[in-house]
């Protein structure tokens, strides 16, 4: 079935369309675009330059997806990355998406996420697959969420942050350091593990015995009064046999203490030519 196009639409010449791709009224799609077959784009959506979008989508009113980043001194004729997007992704009204400020890299969106109304999603970040982002969270520019992470309503998150799998953050959290897997995070500045992610386990498909390993782990580390806490996640990695789940768990703080406000992806800010950004 061939694309249906609203005449109201503006499409560049070089679009590419795959068949049975919906393209609403007013929905604007700049050049070099992709958009993979059974997409819905609703009216008034706008699609920036060389942005590729996968299969089986749903843009709502009003997205903004593509265009470019919220950085100071950003000519209009600075070269600038890509985005890249899934399939089978939901993405609500009002929200808008980054491309990469760099322009041999992409901001990425994997596979069956939901991005709810409000959403931004700043330039270089990386989301896996199955992610929910609840009403107007704002992620700022390089941060990583893996696969299952759940953020409540009106989540902050500070740049460079990485969200390990299948954990949850509560509404009007102010995030600033990573988090590791399978927990429950609220508060702001500084927030706090709370407790291990029940539901989030369910979800990841985790056997009763899989959960147990991961809630003794998250015990031994977060309520036991002996040392400090890298020192008993340190312990706790050196076991043999550890559980893969509770080894992601270790891994993840491990390698959070490597820098100083605890985000990993710092480490990496150099390589990343130091450019400045306002999301």
């Amino acid at each position: 079935m061939k694309p249906k196009i609203h005449p109201s639409a503006v499409i560049d010449k070089t679009v590419k369309l795959a068949d049975s791709v919906v393209v609403g009224a007013n929905c604007v799609i700049d050049a070099g675009a992709s958009i993979g077959a059974g997409t819905i784009l609703d009216v008034n959506v706008v699609i920036g330059p060389n942005v590729s979008i996968g299969g089986n989508n749903r843009l709502y009113s009003n997205c903004v997806i593509g265009r470019p980043p919220q950085l100071l001194g950003l000519e209009d004729d600075r070269p600038i990355g890509g985005l890249k997007i899934g399939d089978n992704n939901t993405i609500r009204e009002q929200v808008t998406i980054h491309p990469s400020i760099y322009p041999a890299e992409s901001t990425q969106i994997g596979n069956d996420n939901m991005l709810m109304i409000g959403v931004h999603i700043g330039h270089d970040c990386t989301l896996e697959d199955k992610i929910v982002i609840s009403n107007y969270s704002q992620i700022s520019g390089h941060c990583r969420l893996e696969q299952g992470v759940w953020l409540s309503g009106m989540v902050a998150v500070h740049q460079f942050v990485t969200f390990g799998k299948w954990c949850y953050a509560a509404g009007f959290a102010g995030i600033n350091h990573d988090v590791p897997p399978f927990v429950i995070v609220s508060g702001h500045y500084p927030p706090e593990i709370r407790s291990v992610n029940k539901r989030g386990m369910e979800r990841a498909g985790l056997t009763e015995n899989q959960q147990t390993k991961v809630t003794e782990a998250f015990k031994k580390i977060y309520r036991d009064d002996n040392g400090v806490l890298l020192e008993r996640v340190k312990m706790l990695a050196a076991e043999d046999g550890l559980d893969e789940n509770v080894r992601a768990m270790v891994d993840a703080i491990i390698r959070s203490s490597e820098h100083r406000f605890g985000r990993y992806l710092e480490l990496f800010r150099d390589q990343d030519h130091g450019e400045e950004n306002n999301d």
